[in-house]
């Protein structure tokens, strides 16, 4: 028969005042019941192995945990061979062995439900999600940690994309955007810098947002990378008036393709190549009149949005030296591909999840998403001593502090 951890008087504690963690807590006999059924697994599992062995009794240690210390039963065998693999002979401290366990499983985007079942298969043990949602919700106070630490004084470069989840509110599932800010330090290393979730974005967001990266010391950045989303190239430039607005070309282009026919969207994109590769910021304006001598009567929409964008995406247009950037520095700033990634990262981790019941949920699951993702970013980005070089030239006296200059 398999145990089951009684949850139902827990709540009940909870909501008689009972503490969850601490002392006399009621999570601690919780993970007690758990630890102490997985070593039933364990031994038995050992004993299958041996002839001539059997149980002989328990042993009782106490087990210090972030949620409470509770007394820890520890069966034996008679030819004292059993070696416990949950908790070790002389180990004094569980929740991070058995939390570690669990947060792992829901770092890779496995739902509760998912980590309950993997346990059971495992163990025999049912183990209820909001036992799993207490030990998850421990990730929130490392989150709020993570989002208090103080920030690099220059980024090269930052870029914003935004990702929509369906979260409930006031007993209504409504869509919010989540915001992700990434930056490359002085290092050439990419960082996440910050998540924002908003419902309405807007030039008063835009300033929040902003303005919470410069207190939290961000002083400058040199080539910000957007979407196109409004009210963000103001708000950059009211914190940061010598930051450059870069307008995302791959987001740009996306966007112009869903007003071509389909007949028409290969010879189009052929001569909108034109113009985004184009050598110059000049030549770029000469291939853009081409493009719309050719188009504009057919698409006037598209040829208008480039027209409208154009002083932020011709940042992007200018490649040769005696132009403005060079070929390394548009490599980094033409499109948020680069964060892109972040988000296909997040996809992953929600794939399971067709809707979040709460804010908390969401952003401590995408937490767990940037701490994976973090751990392949511990080199540079590509050739980065080189377009470093070229930043030190094309920003004039930007980074010479920085850099001991």
């Amino acid at each position: 028969m398999k145990q089951q951890f009684n949850m139902d008087e827990a709540l009940e504690l909870i909501k008689q005042g009972a503490r969850i963690d601490g002392k006399d807590g009621v999570l601690a006999p919780l993970i007690k019941q758990l630890t102490e059924a997985v070593l039933e697994a364990e031994i038995e599992s050992h004993l299958s192995t041996e002839i001539n062995n059997r149980k002989n009794g328990k042993s009782s240690k106490t087990m210090k945990s972030s949620v409470g210390a509770f007394d820890l039963d520890v069966p034996r065998d008679r030819n004292s061979s059993f070696e416990p693999e949950i908790v070790k002979k002389h180990q004094t401290h569980i929740s991070e062995q058995l939390e570690q366990k669990i947060l792992s499983l829901y770092a890779l985007g496995n739902s509760y439900s998912q980590i309950s079942e993997h346990i059971d298969e495992m163990y025999g043990v049912e183990f209820f999600k909001a036992t799993i949602s207490s030990i998850t919700d421990k990730i929130i106070p490392l989150r709020k940690e993570w989002q208090q630490r103080p920030l690099e004084s220059i980024y090269p470069f930052v870029w914003l994309d935004a990702i929509h989840y369906k979260i409930k509110e006031n007993g209504k599932y409504i869509s919010k955007a989540v915001y992700t800010i990434l930056g490359v330090g002085l290092s050439g290393k990419k960082e996440i810098l910050e998540l924002y979730l908003s419902e309405n974005e807007g030039a008063n967001f835009w300033l929040q947002v902003l303005t919470d990266l410069n207190n939290r010391g961000i002083q400058d950045i040199l080539i910000a990378s957007v979407d196109g989303l409004k009210g963000f190239p103001e708000a950059i430039k009211a914190i940061f008036p010598k930051t450059e607005v870069q307008l995302c070309i791959v987001h740009k282009i996306r966007n112009s393709i869903r007003y071509i026919a389909s007949k028409n969207q290969k010879e189009f994109m052929k001569d909108l190549k034109l113009v985004y590769r184009a050598i110059s910021k000049e030549a770029a304006e000469v291939e853009l009149d081409r493009l719309e001598e050719k188009w504009g009567s057919k698409y006037p929409i598209v040829i208008k949005s480039w027209r409208n964008k154009w002083e932020n995406l011709s940042v992007y247009l200018v490649l040769p030296l005696w132009y403005k950037y060079p070929e390394d520095i548009r490599r980094v700033i033409y499109t948020t591909n680069i964060i892109e990634s972040v988000h296909r990262q997040f996809r992953k981790l929600t794939k399971t999840k067709g809707a979040f019941p709460n804010e908390n949920s969401l952003l401590k699951l995408l937490y767990m998403g940037i701490q994976n993702a973090s751990k392949k970013w511990s080199m540079p980005i590509w050739n980065w001593s080189l377009t470093l070089s070229q930043l030190v030239i094309f920003f004039e006296g930007r980074l010479d502090e920085a850099l001991n200059i």
